[in-house]
Formats: structure tokens, C-alpha cells, sequence
């Protein structure tokens, strides 16, 4: 067996579908995702997992109706300062990778207070990607890399400029809603990450789904394009 993957990320899809099956309203079904969120945090911390990193808000969901996403917004500054002190209790540390300057400065200082407060956490580390898109990140990296006098860029040295610089590469990708596509998220770090695309909806996505999930990927064999004796 694979030990424990020391980094999970997710692609937590499927909030609007969940709440049109209802007749709720799409704002329901982000709702609902938040609450999930908590759930797999503390799945995730209980096991033994030292980084998570969930695909909050990407790049493209700026195009979303302008009403879903102030609420969206709103959704994200009430996480932050509810779950503050749990955070803190559990260990949890908070950071984020996107380019947050877009958010909201409600939201900005909320997470700025939320990492602050957090920052002494020791048991997990909980990446939120907000404002996020991996082609995005990849072209802020270079740009980084060419301002600090790079000339020539290895692999390793553009690692060091990627917003992920201080995270281990994630061992697993979980995608809920059965979707099979990686949406513009992490595509250098998921090089050689195990995938797992799962069918229920985020919003039924459950600690015991993740269990399960990290048990599957416990089972696989990873030879990193060698052959294995």
C-alpha cells in the first residue's frame, strides 16, 4: 500500500446541479458546498492529511452572473470568520493560492485576519485557490522568475515561482459530479498526481466519500513513468 497522501487537492463540483435537482436555488447549493467543506477539513486533519487544497474560485467564475457571485463572495467572508476559532482549535492553518487582489476587500481582510490568526497551525495546512486559474499561475511564475534575473528555467526552478511554492505536489485529485476534465486547476503540480473522479455531487460528498477515496489511492501503484521490478 501507498502510504497517506500528504496533499489532497479537490475539485468540489456539482453545487448547482445538486440544488436544481431540488428546485433550489443555485445560491442553496453553494451554501451547502460550504458546509461540506468543514466536513472534509476535519476528515482530512483526523487522518493524518497535511495539506488540502480546494478549487474555490477559478478564474473563469468572474463570468458567472454578477448575483451569484456577490453571493458567492458573501458565502466565502461568513466561512472565514465562522470558522476562525475552530480553525485555530483544530490546528488548522489557512493560506491561499490565486491572484486574491480581485476579491472583494471585505473578503481580502477576512482572509488576511483568518491566516494571521491561523498561522501557528500545525496539523494542517488548508489552501483555498480563490480567483484561481493554473495557466494564470504558470505565466505569474515566469514573470517572477524572469524579474528575480532568471535566464534559463528548469522545471525546479519555475516550482519556486508557482503560488503553490511552499506546498508538497499533491499525491491525489479528487473531482466530485463524475466530471473527467481538470478545469484549468493545478496542471504543473497534478504532473504525476493519482486521480479519482467520484460521481456524487459535492454537496453529498461525504467525510466518509474522502475515507474512502484516500483508501483508493492507498491501492495504486505508482512508478512515476519507470517500471517497477
Amino acid at each position: 500500500m501507498n502510504p497517506l497522501p500528504t496533499h489532497v487537492a479537490i475539485i468540489p463540483d456539482g453545487n448547482g446541479r445538486w440544488a436544481q435537482q431540488r428546485g433550489l436555488s443555485r445560491v442553496e447549493g453553494h451554501r451547502r458546498g460550504v458546509e461540506v467543506v468543514d466536513d472534509i477539513v476535519t476528515a482530512a486533519r483526523e487522518l493524518g492529511v497535511r495539506y488540502l487544497t480546494i478549487y474555490s474560485f477559478s478564474d473563469e467564475n468572474w463570468a458567472r452572473p454578477a448575483e451569484e457571485v456577490e453571493a458567492l463572495m458573501v458565502l466565502l467572508d461568513a466561512y472565514l470568520r465562522s470558522k476562525r476559532e475552530k480553525m485555530c482549535a483544530q490546528r488548522v492553518r489557512l493560506r491561499t493560492i490565486g491572484d486574491t487582489s480581485r476579491l472583494p476587500a471585505v473578503v481580502q481582510a477576512g482572509l488576511r485576519e483568518t491566516m494571521a490568526a491561523t498561522a501557528g497551525g500545525d496539523a494542517l495546512t488548508l489552501v483555498l485557490a480563490l480567483s484561481y486559474g493554473a495557466r494564470a499561475e504558470i505565466c505569474r511564475a515566469f514573470a517572477r522568475a524572469v524579474a528575480a534575473g532568471v535566464s534559463t528555467v528548469t522545471p525546479e526552478q519555475l516550482g519556486a515561482y508557482l503560488d503553490t511554492a511552499e506546498f508538497p505536489e499533491p499525491e491525489l485529485l479528487i473531482r466530485t459530479s463524475g466530471e473527467w476534465r481538470i478545469s484549468n486547476f493545478l496542471l504543473w503540480q497534478l504532473a504525476y498526481t493519482e486521480l479519482n473522479i467520484v460521481p456524487q455531487l459535492w454537496p453529498d460528498f461525504t467525510a466518509e466519500d474522502f475515507r474512502a477515496a484516500v483508501a483508493a489511492y492507498q491501492q495504486r501503484e505508482r512508478r512515476f513513468g519507470r517500471v517497477t521490478s
